[in-house]
């Protein structure tokens, strides 16, 4: 084994968590940006790494042999026309973290609370009852670690969950799950709909004008997964149009968001600036060292991306 190249914007916090495997007299090269790490590679055959970053390198990394994602999305890889190594994304991590998000904008849209803080500035009392999230739907598209975790944490607040998946596999903790042929049909029955599906030719565009039209006027959208999914053109029109009751957007097809984006001063949409969870290094290199072990044994990686599929 050569070593271990690390390259992301925070390399160097990875070093306390990967100290074990530095004892054992694996070398650990640390590079910050994508330049540096042309600089500092010497052959290593695994890398750990941000996706935007390692794809910007890996084709003049011909050792290479795998790459452990620090990111649950891994498209610029994806995306990269190199696919002769191992790809290993992140999962059963960021899953709390994203569905303490959500359910705290959907509480902040059941007490009206952007309208509450609108009125305070003026000094405007207002007595409008709050809404509840009891005997209500939640949509989740994408089932997995993160939408699982979702939907179990919303049970308690006693909102019933439906899935959507692109095969529709019955998954533990959503009432009923849709395949990809039956989205009109998914898409009418939420009252909050989330989406953390995975970047895929068969997920991009998924939500456009049509998807709009068939859910219902109340339904608020929340996005945490990937920006491509969404058209966000036709959901401006759709707010202009009063189709939804309001959009709120951690992920976007170009970020930052361009500051002549419509999606600014859309009604009812509330914009963060990919805040939904974090890679946080402790979290990530144990996952690494999990499977680093498993990859000096010569077995199956856990969370191993299909290059073809896409996840």
């Amino acid at each position: 084994m050569t070593g271990i190249l690390i390259l992301s914007a925070d390399a160097s916090d990875y070093l306390p968590f990967l100290q074990p495997l530095a004892d054992s007299g694996l070398e650990l090269t640390v590079a910050e940006t994508a330049d540096l790490a042309r600089e500092r590679y010497s052959g290593q055959e695994v890398m750990l790494a941000q996706p935007d970053m390692a794809a910007r390198v890996i084709e003049g990394m011909p050792d290479i042999r795998w790459v452990q994602s620090t990111w649950a999305g891994v498209t610029p890889l994806l995306n990269s026309g190199r696919s002769d190594y191992l790809l290993t994304g992140v999962k059963n991590t960021f899953g709390p973290e994203m569905a303490e998000y959500v359910l705290g904008y959907l509480l902040a849209h059941e007490i009206k609370m952007p309208e509450r803080l609108g009125r305070q500035a003026s000094r405007s009392w207002w007595d409008q009852p709050s809404g509840s999230l009891q005997g209500k739907n939640l949509g989740i598209m994408g089932t997995g670690s993160i939408g699982s975790t979702i939907a179990s944490m919303a049970r308690p607040f006693g909102l019933s969950v439906t899935g959507f998946s692109r095969t529709g596999q019955p998954v533990a903790g959503f009432d009923r799950v849709y395949a990809a042929d039956q989205l009109a049909e998914f898409l009418a029955e939420p009252d909050y709909l989330v989406c953390v599906l995975p970047d895929t030719a068969g997920t991009r565009g998924i939500l456009d004008a049509g998807a709009f039209r068939a859910m219902k006027s109340n339904c608020l959208l929340v996005n945490v997964g990937r920006g491509t999914i969404l058209d966000e053109q036709a959901l401006v029109q759709a707010l202009f149009a009063a189709e939804l009751a309001g959009a709120v957007l951690d992920v976007f097809c170009n970020e930052p968001l361009p500051m002549e984006s419509p999606l600014w001063s859309a009604p009812g949409l509330i914009v963060t600036g990919h805040v939904g969870a974090r890679s946080r290094p402790r979290d990530i290199a144990a996952i690494f060292r999990k499977n680093y072990r498993r990859y000096c044994a010569s077995e199956a990686l856990e969370y191993q991306v299909d290059f073809k599929r896409g996840y």
